[in-house]
């Protein structure tokens, strides 16, 4: 049965681990950098302008946001490697994010995101080797693909795939503006979430 995402509906922002509310649906997480796009690829998704909060500042994701569509749970993990915001509020990221993957929950997919444009970053192989060593299902989001052509799209995927130790097959190109990817994107999201 196709997902229906239209009725997606904020439910609540958590700024501390033991906030966090008990799972009782299926749960995809969104992990990456602060400036990735992660409040826009999870708008479009769910096909809302403004559910996850977008901004032009990265670094605004500074909570566990839980959304919900048709009885899965979307969770928006802080941005990671955001340099302009205080040690400590980094350092309160960092707990949220290895606070909300140390409960027990569902973790029917992890969503990572990373920019295709860029080589790729220490701390998306850090977030990569963390998913892979706690085995959990996970699934990388190329993000900004747009901006590439389509040659260069090709080959910094190969690059990519090498660089992160990824699967040219668990990567997926994706644009939050021409919505590239996206129907792939909700297909594995059905699929994990079964």
């Amino acid at each position: 049965m196709a997902l229906n995402l239209q009725n997606a509906r904020f439910i609540a922002s958590y700024g501390t681990v033991d906030g966090l509310p008990a799972p009782t649906t299926p749960e995809v997480a969104f992990v990456g950098r602060s400036n990735v796009g992660k409040s826009s690829l999870l708008n479009k998704l769910l096909g809302r302008k403004a559910l996850a909060k977008v901004s032009s500042q990265p670094g605004k994701t500074a909570n566990v946001n839980f959304f919900e569509a048709d009885g899965i749970s979307f969770v928006d993990l802080p941005g990671y490697g955001y340099a302009r915001v205080s040690m400590a509020e980094r350092q309160r990221w960092a707990n949220l994010i290895s606070g909300y993957f140390a409960q027990e929950r569902s973790f029917n997919l992890v969503i990572a995101l990373v920019d295709v444009r860029l080589e790729a970053q220490k701390l998306d192989q850090d977030m990569l080797a963390f998913l892979r060593e706690n085995d959990l299902p996970f699934v990388v989001a190329l993000t900004k693909a747009d901006k590439l052509s389509r040659p260069k799209q090709t080959r910094q995927v190969e690059l990519l795939s090498q660089q992160l130790e990824v699967p040219r097959e668990q990567m997926l190109l994706t644009s939050a503006q021409t919505g590239l990817g996206i129907d792939e994107l909700r297909h594995r999201i059905e699929k994990a979430c079964d």
